[in-house]
């Protein structure tokens, strides 16, 4: 049986979440998707609570989709899910997980990574983020919890960009992606964004047809007057972290400091395997809690596939990528997220490591 794709939704307090849920939740659109409200510890710290009878822990949507609240372990909740859906007795095809909005969404993208029976019957799709475009500067500014959730983002929705002028959500949008440069950005006003973007976007999954996302450069150019010339990657089957980024301030846009920001690094020479394993293993040991989000394509020596990977905090995967086409100029681009890491030092270590 297919591993089930499941969305990890996070935004901060009153972002508008179990607003795009509710919708989710009633609206036809003839998917069976099983709803997870993760509550941790004895209150929802949200007030948002979509199951409001506590004494049924799973109920059924007259649209097919069912709606589960959570509390405690979230790998207990999945294997019974599962297991229910195994044995007959609910039906679904997708799962949504909802964090609380002072929740940090590493711990619960790892557990579908962790966990041996989550990773055979669940497939990470994409973490998405919804971001309330009137407070979000303020909650940025003060609130490690809203950076992360940005850091983590494959996708970010903006909610209430009807409260703010087009200016404001124009340095919003530069703040979000100097942030994360990788996330692409939509609107989601009063819970109202296609299903197609939240469902199905493929942003974390491993497999052979990922790229990069073609804009995610972007911030990190406009950002510089000139580029640094960085290395290729493993072209192996294991686990990497790898990144060249600017993990500073673009202080001729934005008078705000972030703690989490992105660098990257790119390079048309190619990687030694061995000496960038080497490497990499030990700034995940060092830094792995820092580092929120990684991805790139690489480019290794000897090999003539490209090795796509990514991970969060300490755990890595790669996979192995399309073939290089022989008028295709190889090289390596990674973006890496992260709390203050040392962006030189990754940068000066990865040039070592090529060939």
């Amino acid at each position: 049986m297919e591993p089930i794709p499941s969305t990890i939704l996070t935004g901060f307090l009153g972002a508008g979440k179990t607003t795009l849920l509710n919708r989710i939740l009633h609206e036809e659109h003839g998917l069976r998707i099983a709803v997870i409200e993760n509550e941790f510890g004895q209150e929802n710290i949200d007030n948002e609570i979509l199951v409001r009878d506590t004494g049924e822990q799973i109920v059924e949507m007259n649209n097919g989709c069912i709606c589960c609240t959570v509390r405690g372990d979230l790998i207990v909740a999945l294997t019974s899910l599962a297991q229910k859906r195994a044995a007959g007795e609910i039906s679904f095809d997708r799962v949504v997980i909802e964090t609380t909005g002072l929740a940090n969404p590493g711990p619960v993208a790892q557990t579908f990574f962790v966990d041996e029976e989550v990773g055979a019957n669940y497939m990470l799709d994409a973490v998405v983020t919804v971001v309330d475009a009137r407070h979000a500067m303020m909650q940025l500014d003060t609130h490690e919890e809203a950076q992360r959730q940005v850091g983590f983002a494959d996708k970010i929705l903006l909610s209430k960009t009807d409260l703010v002028d087009a200016a404001a959500v124009d340095a919003l949008k530069s703040r979000l992606h100097r942030i994360n440069p990788r996330a692409p950005i939509s609107t989601s006003d009063f819970g109202r964004a296609p299903i197609s973007e939240v469902l199905d976007l493929r942003g974390f999954n491993l497999n052979d047809k990922l790229e990069l996302d073609p804009d995610f450069l972007r911030a990190e150019e406009h950002a510089h007057d000139h580029e640094h010339e960085h290395g290729e990657h493993c072209g192996h089957d294991h686990d990497h972290a790898h990144g060249e980024a600017c993990n500073h301030q673009d202080h001729h846009h934005s008078h705000h400091t972030d703690d989490i920001a992105a660098f990257v690094f790119k390079s048309e020479r190619a990687f030694d395997p061995e000496r960038l394993d080497q490497f990499l293993g030990s700034m995940v040991q060092v830094f792995g809690p820092q580092m929120l989000r990684y991805k790139g394509v690489l480019s290794m020596a000897g090999a003539d596939r490209k090795v796509v990977f990514q991970g969060v905090h300490q755990i890595m995967g790669s996979d192995l990528g399309a073939k290089w086409g022989e008028d295709e100029t190889r090289g390596s681009k990674m973006v890496f997220i992260g709390k203050n890491l040392p962006k030189d030092v990754f940068i000066r270590g990865l040039e070592q490591c090529l060939v």
